[in-house]
This record gives structure tokens, C-alpha cells and sequence, in this order.
């Protein structure tokens, strides 16, 4: 993908990627964005990838627990992850949460 064309978000595919947790994804050759409607009470079990990955919560508030370490998040909370670092996490409250994972996710393509 262009990194030079405007992408609207609302014509973009929303796909449940899991229970609870329906995304729309922007690729470059770099970066995947993945922008996250999520449930409240919606859980995020506990995996690793070999993506960096960092987590804005856009509105709401979200419980992420990264290595064993919980985080509660609220809008505006930015939280880098690590590659290969095992998290799991769960909406308090419904939440809009904006993720980078670099490399890409070829999986959300």
C-alpha cells in the first residue's frame, strides 16, 4: 500500500478477529495499524508474537498485562510491547485502542 493515499477508516472492512475485539487494519511495508473496537468485559488471552507492538488507547479503559506486569490504561495511555513478550488483557470499559505491530501482521491482512 501507498504510504501517499488517504485511507478512510469507515470504508474499510471491520472483521472479528476474536470475541469481542472487531478491527479495521492499515499495512505499509513497515507497519500494520490495527484500529480496535473492543467490548467491555472482552478478554485478550495471554500470546506472543515477534512483532513490536504498541498499544494507544484511544477512549475507555483497558487492563494489559505485559510479562507478568499489569497496566491499566486509559485514553491517551501508550504502552510499547516487546517482541516475543508474552500479554494478555481485558476491556474495563468498551474501548477504541489503536495498535502498531512492525514488521506487519500478515495474519490481519
Amino acid at each position: 500500500m501507498s504510504t501517499t493515499v488517504p485511507v478512510d477508516l469507515a470504508q474499510l472492512e471491520e472483521r472479528e478477529v476474536m470475541p469481542g475485539f472487531r478491527g479495521r487494519f492499515v499495512h505499509t511495508d513497515r507497519t500494520t495499524l490495527a484500529f480496535w473496537e473492543i467490548d467491555e468485559g472482552a478478554e485478550l488471552p495471554e500470546h506472543r508474537h515477534p512483532h513490536e507492538q504498541t498499544a494507544h488507547v484511544l477512549e475507555g479503559s483497558f487492563e494489559l498485562v505485559v510479562s507478568g506486569e499489569p497496566h491499566r490504561l486509559g485514553a491517551g495511555s501508550v504502552l510499547p510491547i516487546p517482541s516475543q513478550a508474552p500479554h494478555s488483557g481485558r476491556a474495563i470499559t468498551a474501548c477504541r485502542i489503536l495498535d502498531v505491530f512492525s514488521p506487519p501482521r500478515d495474519d490481519y491482512r
